[in-house]
C-alpha cells in the first residue's frame, strides 16, 4: 500500500487526503465521547430532585474516579492525563509520535470520570484522541517527523471543530496552544480537518449551537471601561486558576500510594459537589443557565436554595463556586480521573463574567449579565491557555455571538496581557517549560529543544589516569588528534580534571621531566561541567557564561561520559533548522 501510494499519489495531495480522513475520525470520536458522557450522567442523575439536597453526590464522583483510576492502572498501564501536555511532549521530545492506545483510552477514561461527576472537561481527552489518530496514520505510512507534527495538528483541529462545531477555533487552537509554526501551505490541511469534523458534527447532532445565547444588547462604546475591568479580573482569576491547579496537583504527587490519592481526592471532590452541585461534571448546564439569564436554577439542589431573595446571596454563592472549582478539578485529576481544563476554564469564565456584571448592577452601573458571562468565558480561556484568538473565535462559534466580537476581543486581550505579566507559559505548557522540553514559536528555542544531548556528545577523547607520567602522556599525545584529555579516576570513573595540550606544550619536549611530572600535577579544572540531562538551551547558556568551546559531560554521579563542543552543536543546529524550515 505504501509503495503504491508513493508511485501514484504525490506527497502534498496525500497529506490533504489524510487531513480529510483525520477530520472524519476526529468527529466520530467527539460524538462518541459526548454521547457516552451524557448517557452516564442521565442514567445517574435523571431522578434527582431539583428542590432537595441529594446525598448521591457524596458517592458517584468517588466511584467514577475509582473506576477511571483502575482502568488506567490495570488496562492502559500508561499516563493519559493532561492530554494537551502529552501532545506538546510528543511534539517536543518524542518525534511527534503518540501511542496507538491514545486513540481510545482517553475516550473511555474521561467518559467514566465526567459521567460520574468528575469536575473536568472532555476536550483535552478528545484533542489527545484526534492527535493520536493523526500521529498513528502518519506513522503507518512511514511519514517523516515534520509531517507527523502537521498531522497531529490536524487531529487537534478536527477534535476541537468536532466537539464544539467551531472550525476557526480548531485552527487557531492548533497554532496558539500547540505552538506549531506553520506556513500558509501547512494551514490548508488544518482547515480541511477542522471543517470536515465540524460538518460531520452538524450531521450527527444538528445545527444547534453548543450553548444557547441570544444577543439582547449589542456592543456599546460606553461599556469599554467595564469590559477592561472584566478583562483584568479574568486575567487575575486565570492566574489563580493556573497557579492553584499547579499547586494542588503538586500536593497530590507527593503521595506515592495511588489509593491514598484516591481517598483524598475522592472525599474532596464528593464533598465539594455535595455542597456546590454546579461542580458536578463539565458544568455546561450551569453555563447555559447563566447565558439565558436563568441564574436561579444554579441554586438547585444546594444548601443556598431558599436562603433569601437578596441578590448578594447569588453573588457570594457564585464566588464560592469559582474559588472551589480549581480544588474540584485538581482533585479529579490528582486522584486518578481523566479530564482536561478546557471546560473548567469556560465554566469559571462564565461565572466570573456574571459575578462582575452582577456587582456592577448592584452598584448602580447597568450592564447585561449575559453578555458579560459570554465575555468572561473568552477572557478565562485566553488567560489560562495564553490563547486570545482561541478564546475569541471559540466563544463566538460556540454561541453564535458574532455581534459581540468587539466585546470578546477587548476582554480576551486585556485578560491575556494581565496574566502574561505573571506567567510566561500556559498551564498546558508550564510543566514542560520548567524542564526545558517545550517546543515554541521562538525559532532558536524551538531548534535547541529538538537537539538532543546524546546526538552531540563526543566520546573519542582519550581518557587519562591521574598517576600517568608526563612521558606516558607524550606518547598518547603523539597518537591523538585532539588537544583535550579528560582525567578520570580509574576506579570510580569520576571526572577529576582535564589536561590541555597548550598547558603542557612547553615541557613535553624535555625528556628529563618525563618522570618528574604526573598527570595529576598537570591537570586543571574545566570551566564548567554539563549534566547529560540538561536541556540544550541551558547547555548553550553555560557555554555563553564560560566562554568555552569544549566542555565535559557527566552524569548525576559526576561520572565522565564524554565531551560536547560548541562547533558540534552549531553544526547540528544548522541541520535541524534546515530540515524544519524546508517547504
Amino acid at each position: 500500500m505504501i509503495a503504491w501510494r508513493e508511485l501514484h499519489i504525490k506527497q502534498r495531495q496525500f497529506i490533504l487526503l489524510l487531513s480529510l480522513i483525520i477530520g472524519i475520525f476526529a468527529a466520530i470520536a467527539a460524538s462518541l465521547l459526548k454521547s457516552s458522557i451524557h448517557f452516564i450522567q442521565s442514567l445517574l442523575t435523571e431522578s434527582f430532585s431539583k428542590e432537595n439536597v441529594n446525598y448521591w453526590y457524596l458517592v458517584f464522583p468517588a466511584i467514577g474516579i475509582l473506576l477511571a483510576s483502575l482502568f488506567v492502572r490495570y488496562v492502559v498501564k500508561d499516563d493519559i492525563s493532561h492530554g494537551v501536555t502529552r501532545i506538546l511532549y510528543a511534539i517536543s521530545q518524542r518525534k511527534s509520535i503518540l501511542k496507538l492506545h491514545n486513540i481510545w483510552t482517553s475516550l473511555v477514561g474521561s467518559s467514566i470520570t465526567i459521567g460520574f461527576g468528575g469536575s473536568v472537561g472532555a476536550e483535552a481527552p478528545i484533542v489527545l484522541t484526534g492527535s493520536a489518530i493523526g500521529s498513528n496514520l502518519g506513522k503507518f505510512f512511514k511519514l517523516d517527523q515534520k509531517t507527523l507534527m502537521l498531522l497531529i495538528g490536524c487531529g487537534a483541529a478536527g477534535a476541537i471543530g468536532g466537539i464544539f462545531k467551531a472550525p476557526i477555533a480548531g485552527l487557531v487552537f492548533t497554532l496558539e496552544v500547540l505552538m506549531l509554526d506553520m506556513t500558509l501551505t501547512s494551514i490548508v490541511p488544518l482547515l480541511i480537518s477542522s471543517v470536515t469534523a465540524t460538518a460531520m458534527s452538524y450531521i450527527f447532532s444538528g445545527n444547534a449551537f453548543v450553548f444557547k445565547f441570544n444577543v439582547i444588547e449589542g456592543f456599546s462604546v460606553e461599556r469599554i471601561p467595564f469590559l477592561i475591568i472584566l478583562g483584568i479580573v479574568c486575567g487575575l482569576v486565570s492566574l489563580y486558576f493556573t497557579r492553584g491547579i499547579n499547586k494542588i496537583e503538586q500536593f497530590f504527587r507527593r503521595f506515592k500510594n495511588p489509593y491514598s490519592k484516591l481517598a483524598i481526592g475522592g472525599v474532596m471532590l464528593s464533598l465539594l459537589i455535595f455542597l456546590f452541585p454546579p461542580l458536578y461534571g463539565e458544568g455546561y448546564n450551569t453555563i447555559n443557565a447563566l447565558l439565558i439569564g436563568n441564574v436561579d436554577s444554579v441554586l438547585d439542589r444546594s444548601f443556598f436554595l431558599g436562603l433569601g431573595d437578596s441578590p448578594w446571596i447569588i453573588v457570594v454563592y457564585l464566588v464560592l463556586i469559582i474559588v472551589f472549582k480549581i480544588f474540584a478539578t485538581a482533585a479529579t485529576n490528582g486522584a486518578g480521573g481523566v479530564g482536561g481544563i478546557f471546560a473548567p476554564s469556560l465554566f469559571m469564565g462564565a461565572l466570573t463574567g456574571f459575578v462582575v456584571a452582577d456587582v456592577f448592577n448592584l452598584l448602580g452601573f447597568p450592564v447585561p449579565n449575559e453578555n458579560f458571562a459570554l465575555a468572561g468565558m473568552s477572557g478565562l480561556m485566553s488567560g489560562v491557555m495564553h490563547a486570545p484568538l482561541t478564546g475569541i473565535f471559540l466563544i463566538a462559534e460556540l454561541t453564535g455571538g458574532y455581534n459581540l466580537f468587539m466585546t470578546l476581543i477587548i476582554v480576551s486581550t486585556v485578560s491575556y496581557l494581565t496574566i502574561i505579566l505573571f506567567e510566561p507559559h500556559s498551564l498546558y505548557a508550564m510543566r514542560l517549560a520548567q524542564k526545558g522540553e517545550l517546543l515554541t514559536h521562538h525559532k532558536d528555542k524551538a531548534v535547541l529543544t529538538l537537539l538532543k544531548m546524546e546526538n552531540v556528545i563526543e566520546t573519542d577523547l582519550t581518557e587519562l589516569a591521574p598517576e600517568m607520567t608526563l612521558g606516558e602522556l607524550v606518547k598518547i599525545i603523539s597518537h591523538s588528534r585532539r588537544n583535550i584529555f579528560p582525567v578520570v579516576n580509574p576506579d570510580t570513573k569520576v571526572l577529576m580534571g582535564v589536561v590541555l595540550l597548550d598547558e603542557v606544550r612547553n615541557i613535553m619536549f624535555r625528556p628529563e621531566l618525563y618522570n618528574r611530572f604526573t598527570v595529576k600535577k598537570l591537570m586543571i579544572s574545566p570551566p564548567a561541567t554539563i549534566n547529560q540531562n540538561l536541556p540544550m538551551e541551558k547547555v548553550m547558556e553555560i557555554f555563553e557564561d564560560t566562554g568555552a568551546w569544549n566542555l565535559p559531560v557527566v552524569d548525576d554521579h559526576k561520572k565522565y561520559i564524554g565531551y560536547v563542543s560548541k562547533s558540534k552543536i552549531f553544526s547540528s543546529y544548522r541541520h535541524v533548522l534546515v530540515h524544519f524550515s524546508d517547504e
